[in-house]
C-alpha cells in the first residue's frame, strides 16, 4: 500500500499536523472487544508528544434513558412517581419538535404532577378532573366552607340575640358591696305599680315590692329558693322598723338590698327586679303554663275566677293566679307559694326545646322579660341565664322551696304599722342552713303548726 493510500482525509486530519493513524494494519487498535495485553511482536503505536491525548469512545445516550432528579430532591431516596398520562391533545414523545427535551413521569417531580394541566374550550369538566383529583379537592372545599357557615351562623344568632338582650337591659346601682358570703345569692323583687296592669286595684297604692325571694346556690348541697313575706318585720337601716316591703319604697332597690341583707346574714351577688306587669307577656310567650290549686276561686281584687284543680292559664289568668291573697287562707303566705309556682312554671316551660330553640319565642321573650327587667350594674344576659338555672333548681325534685319559719302570722308590733308577719327565733339557724347547703329538699317554713 502506497504512502498516499495511508492518507487521512483532510477533514480528519488533526491540526497538529500528522495523523496518529497506526502505520501498519497490525497496529490498529481493536474495537468492540477486549483490548490486547500487548502489541503484537514488532509493532507500536505511534503517537506524538505535542498530539491531543485520544478520549475513549462513549455511546451516546437518548434524552429518555437519563434519570433527571430535581435540585431539591438530591440525596433524598428515590420514591417511585405515580403513572400519568398526557392530557387528550399532546404530542407523543416521538412526535415532539427535534431539539425538545422530554422527561420521563418516572422523574417528574411530585409538584408537577399536581399542576393542573391548561384547559381547553368545552373542557370544563375534564380539565377540573385531569390533574390528579383536583375535582375533589375542590368539593371538599365546598363541603368545608358550607360546614364552617352553618356554624358561624348556629353562633352568631345566640351571640347576636345575647348583645341585643344586654342591650335592652336596665341597671340599677343596687348592690352594697358588702363582703362576700360562701356560694352564690340573688335577690329577686317583684315590683307592681297599680293600675296599671291589666287586673284591677287589689287595694294598695304606689310602687311596691310585693314578691322579695333568695335564690341561693350553695358551694355544696341543695339550691334553695325562699320567699320572705312581704309583710315580713324587719329593721331597715336609717329608719324604724317596718314591713320589709316598705324599704323599697323609703330607699329603693339598694335600701331593699341592705335590709335582706340585715336581716338573711347573706350578702346579695345579683339584684333582679321584675315588674308583674310583664308576667302576663312572658307567659304569653311560653304559650301558657300548667297552674294548680285546690280551691274554687272568684276574687273580685285580682279577678281571678278559679276552679279547683290544674289548669293551663294564659297570660292575664297567671297574673291574676300569683295577685290573689285575699280569698287565700293562708293570706301573703299562700300568695308567695302560687308566685313561686308561676316562676317555676314559666322557667320549666322555657327550657323546653319547643320554647327555648324557636327564635320567634326567643324574641318574645327577650321583649317581655327585659321590658320590665331591671338589675343591678353588673349583670348581665350569661348572669341570668345561670339565675334560670339555679331557679330551675331549686323548684325541681332536689330543691328546697318555702319560707322562713314563722312565729305569728299577724303580729302586731303597736307602732302603727299594723299587722306584720314575726319570723321565728330559729331564723337564724335557718338562714345559716341555707348558706351552708344544709337544709333536706323540700318544702320548708311556713305558716306555724
Amino acid at each position: 500500500m502506497s504512502q498516499d493510500d495511508r492518507r487521512i482525509p483532510p477533514s480528519f486530519t488533526p491540526s497538529g499536523g500528522r495523523s496518529d493513524r497506526p502505520a501498519t494494519p497490525g497496529d490498529a487498535i481493536p474495537v468492540g472487544g477486549a483490548r490486547p495485553a500487548s502489541p503484537p511482536t514488532g509493532g507500536r503505536v505511534g503517537r506524538r508528544d505535542d498530539a491531543a491525548p485520544m478520549e475513549p469512545r462513549v455511546r451516546r445516550q437518548s434524552s429518555r434513558e437519563i434519570p433527571t432528579t430535581p435540585p431539591e430532591r438530591r440525596g433524598a431516596s428515590p420514591q417511585r412517581a405515580p403513572r400519568s398520562y398526557p392530557p387528550r391533545g399532546s404530542r407523543p414523545a416521538s412526535q415532539q419538535p427535534s431539539g425538545t427535551r422530554v422527561m420521563p413521569a418516572q422523574a417528574r417531580s411530585p409538584q408537577a404532577g399536581r399542576e393542573a394541566p391548561p384547559s381547553r374550550p368545552g373542557g370544563g369538566a375534564a380539565a377540573a378532573t385531569a390533574g390528579g383529583g383536583r375535582f375533589r379537592v375542590r368539593k371538599g372545599r365546598v363541603v368545608g366552607l358550607v360546614l364552617v357557615l352553618l356554624l358561624v351562623l348556629l353562633l352568631a344568632w345566640p351571640i347576636g340575640l345575647i348583645l341585643w338582650a344586654n342591650g335592652k337591659i336596665q341597671h340599677v346601682d343596687a348592690l352594697s358591696g358588702a363582703e362576700n358570703t360562701p356560694g352564690t345569692t340573688y335577690l329577686l323583687a317583684g315590683s307592681d305599680a297599680r293600675g296599671t296592669g291589666s287586673v284591677s286595684d287589689d287595694g294598695t297604692s304606689g310602687a311596691r315590692t310585693d314578691t322579695i325571694m333568695v335564690l341561693h346556690k350553695p358551694t355544696s348541697g341543695p339550691t334553695s329558693l325562699i320567699s320572705i313575706p312581704r309583710d315580713t318585720y324587719a329593721e331597715i337601716p336609717g329608719h324604724d322598723s317596718n314591713k320589709i316591703n316598705a324599704a323599697y319604697s323609703l330607699g329603693g332597690a339598694p335600701l331593699l338590698v341592705e335590709t335582706v341583707e340585715g336581716l338573711t346574714g347573706l350578702t346579695m351577688d345579683h339584684y333582679a327586679e321584675v315588674g308583674f306587669g310583664s308576667v302576663e307577656e312572658i307567659v304569653d310567650a311560653v304559650g301558657g303554663v300548667e297552674l294548680c290549686y285546690d280551691a274554687d276561686v272568684d276574687d273580685p281584687k285580682s279577678e281571678l275566677v278559679w276552679e279547683a284543680g290544674c289548669h293551663n292559664a294564659d297570660g292575664e289568668t297567671a297574673l291574676a293566679f300569683s295577685r290573689m291573697r285575699y280569698s287565700d287562707p293562708k293570706g301573703d303566705i299562700g300568695r308567695a307559694e302560687r308566685q313561686q309556682q308561676v316562676i317555676g312554671a314559666v322557667a320549666e316551660k322555657v327550657v323546653k326545646p319547643s320554647v327555648l330553640l324557636n327564635p320567634i319565642n326567643q324574641v318574645q321573650l327577650v321583649n317581655a322579660g327585659t321590658d320590665a327587667l331591671v338589675v343591678d350594674e353588673k349583670t348581665g344576659m350569661v348572669d341570668l341565664g345561670r339565675l334560670a338555672l339555679a331557679f330551675k333548681g331549686a323548684t325541681g325534685p332536689d330543691g328546697v322551696t318555702g319560707t322562713p319559719p314563722i312565729a305569728d302570722p299577724g303580729y302586731d308590733p303597736g307602732t302603727g304599722v299594723g299587722s306584720t308577719v314575726l319570723l321565728s327565733d330559729d331564723a337564724g339557724a335557718f338562714w345559716a342552713d341555707v348558706r351552708d347547703g344544709d337544709l333536706e329538699p323540700g318544702t320548708v317554713g311556713g305558716m306555724p303548726g
